[in-house]
């Protein structure tokens, strides 16, 4: 049997697919008119092949849905430059209300640029957009792309959504001194694991991801103070579960599991919270 996930590029067509399920329903959190052809027929197999792979769309789409949320909020507060690494199929520059003046670039390898490129052919985004290819593991190369938000009167933001999950600490800690030399990069927006989240998804996805060679691995104990000695304090978590019961977007009987959990000490309740977010860093 062929492997759902065969690289880490892969899961770029996996989320996509879930967008595609999210904006194809009639109350949908956020309309994505591409997210199904850049899925493809790969995409959609991928979420037949993993377990449980239909059910547990809801936290791609919650982290999808916050996340817009979010950087419309941050432009609105004097975001100029967006810096999207390993962007992968990432269409907000194209479908997000935003101001024609900004500056977007979506980063990536160049075979998932060229990817994107071929399927957003006919695509107008709608700010001053560029794909960039880029190697994110070599240092140099992740400077090139960072010194794009040159310019202090224009306010940066970085993006590495479902990135760093993939990481070791070592590589993180490393992209984070970066970012923080960037002195226009005020704002870095991340989605967050702890070791509780890898623990359960070592049930259903992680096996398929390690048998990829890209294993969720970067999921820090102490949550977001491992930034803190790099530059970075946390501005805003939204905890994956509390956002998924407002946006109505769970598990099924989650109201109730939610209710269950105040049964619990207040320590364990916290513990489950924060097991995955997103989080707004900034400059500390």
């Amino acid at each position: 049997m062929t492997a759902p996930i065969r690289h880490i590029s892969d899961t770029a067509l996996w989320v996509a697919m879930y967008r595609a399920f999210e904006s194809e329903r009639p109350d949908a959190l956020f309309r994505d008119p591409y997210a199904r052809r850049l899925a493809g027929e790969r995409g959609e197999a991928i979420v037949r092949s993993l377990p449980r792979g239909h059910s547990l769309a809801w936290p791609m789409i919650v982290r999808t849905a916050v996340m817009d949320e979010i950087i419309i909020r941050c432009i609105g507060e004097g975001v100029r430059t967006v810096i999207n690494l390993a962007a992968g199929l990432d269409t907000r520059a194209y479908r997000l209300s935003l101001p024609p003046s900004l500056r977007w670039f979506d980063v990536d390898l160049p075979d998932m640029i060229a990817y994107r490129r071929e399927h957003l052919e006919d695509a107008r985004t709608v700010c001053i957009h560029e794909d960039l290819e880029a190697d994110l593991a070599v240092p140099e190369a992740r400077a090139a792309v960072l010194a794009r938000a040159e310019g202090g009167e224009r306010p940066a933001m970085v993006i590495t959504e479902g990135l760093l999950i993939y990481l070791t600490a070592e590589q993180v800690s490393a992209i984070a001194r970066q970012i923080y030399q960037q002195r226009e990069a005020r704002w870095w927006l991340i989605d967050l694991a702890t070791p509780l989240l890898l623990q359960i998804l070592s049930r259903t996805w992680q096996p398929h991801l390690a048998a990829a060679s890209s294993p969720m691995q970067f999921a820090p104990a102490e949550g977001t103070a491992f930034f803190a000695p790099l530059g970075w304090r946390e501005a805003e978590f939204r905890s994956t579960w509390d956002e998924s019961l407002r946006l109505g977007r769970s598990v099924r009987l989650a109201r109730l599991w939610h209710w269950l959990a105040w049964l619990r000490p207040k320590v364990v309740r916290e513990a489950y919270r924060r097991m995955s977010g997103i989080v707004l860093l900034e400059r500390s």
